[in-house]
């Protein structure tokens, strides 16, 4: 089925290329050696530890005084095995929107207003690799994107200045009728001027209908030194999924070294409190080294480490081995990264 419906996606792509402004088919495809080590280890050829790999399709059509059409179609897949990453055909990316003078406007799937600053590689991060996936953050795994969204980006007023505002009535394709079960709010903003940057976010969600709800806040600063990048964050989560509430705070710092070789490392806790437990802390370290071979091609070694605390246990990588509380868990990985 899932080769049915890309077929048809390529043709009616191809076939309405001649009325739009632009469409573009693109993608990456990542793939790495990796082992990761908790109570046991595994070591296997895993996919999307740099970036997660994907196919789409975008296209915009200029509608005249400065109206456009746009939209985007992304779906996801798993390298080390061809198959689809999830049921969903586009899981990643699925709206249609309109920009013009009044801002932009996109009615679908999307990135979350949160997810869309801890996903961001230039700034944070959300792969495997990265503290924000594997604290299990609301803004990196739950709700890194959301379902039957209306995003709106204001215009620019200030230069460096971008915001948004979301809702969705359905943020995981379902809702209770009658008690708003399932409705999801979020907000941010970003700044950029020189080498300066700074970002915040805020995620609100109702999970039940006896007031349950999911609640996260994201912010960052950062300034670019030339020869290193320095990133400031915090992210406050509360969720009843997460031991009552999850703090993530750290500091990233991205070196370039000549042209085409960069070095990037993090240091970050992650701390749950509201509950009884004590010592549920764990430190995250985490290197990145990336040598672009091309404009497209880059080969990469990922290397984290996760110090848990006597009542955490927290891992590294997706499907790793399990854990026993207060127990080291680490990851590590070779591989290449192509965009088309």
């Amino acid at each position: 089925m899932n080769k049915k419906l890309f077929a048809l996606a390529i043709i009616s792509a191809a076939s309405a290329a001649s009325a739009q402004s632009s469409l573009t088919l693109y993608g990456v495809v990542d793939a790495s050696v990796e082992s990761i080590k908790a109570d046991d280890s595994v070591t296997r050829v895993s996919s999307d530890n740099l970036a997660s790999s994907r196919f789409g399709l975008k296209g915009t059509e200029d509608l005249g005084g400065g109206l456009k059409a746009l939209f985007n179609l992304e779906a996801s897949l798993k390298t080390d095995t061809g198959a689809a990453d999830s049921t969903r055909f586009f899981g990643r990316q699925a709206w249609v929107g309109l920009s013009g003078g009044f801002g932009e406007l996109r009615l679908g799937r999307t990135d979350s207003s949160i997810g869309a600053l801890a996903g961001n590689t230039g700034i944070l991060g959300a792969q495997d690799y990265d503290d924000f996936k594997i604290a299990k953050t609301l803004a990196g795994d739950k709700y890194r994107r959301v379902d039957n969204s209306i995003t709106y980006f204001l215009p620019k007023l200030v230069n460096g200045l971008t915001a948004q505002v979301q809702y969705s009535a359905q943020f995981n394709g379902s809702e209770i009728a009658g008690n708003k079960t399932g409705r999801l709010y979020g907000l941010n903003a970003q700044y950029a001027a020189g080498g300066f940057g700074a970002g915040a976010a805020y995620l609100e969600a109702k999970t039940n209908n006896v007031g349950g709800k999911d609640k996260s806040a994201l912010a960052y600063l950062s300034y670019d030194f030339s020869v290193a990048k320095v990133t400031g964050y915090y992210n406050r989560n509360a969720s009843a999924t997460l031991e009552g509430a999850r703090e993530l705070f750290g500091a990233r710092f991205d070196v370039p070294l000549g042209n085409a070789f960069a070095l990037q490392a993090s240091v970050s806790r992650a701390r749950d409190y509201g509950d009884e437990r004590t010592d549920a802390d764990s430190t995250i370290v985490a290197l990145k080294g990336i040598y672009s071979l091309s404009k497209r091609t880059s080969v990469y070694a990922l290397a984290t480490t996760v110090s848990n605390g006597d009542n955490a246990n927290i891992k590294v990588g997706s499907s790793a081995p399990t854990l026993t509380d207060g127990e080291r868990a680490s990851g590590f990985a070779l591989g290449v990264s192509h965009k088309f």
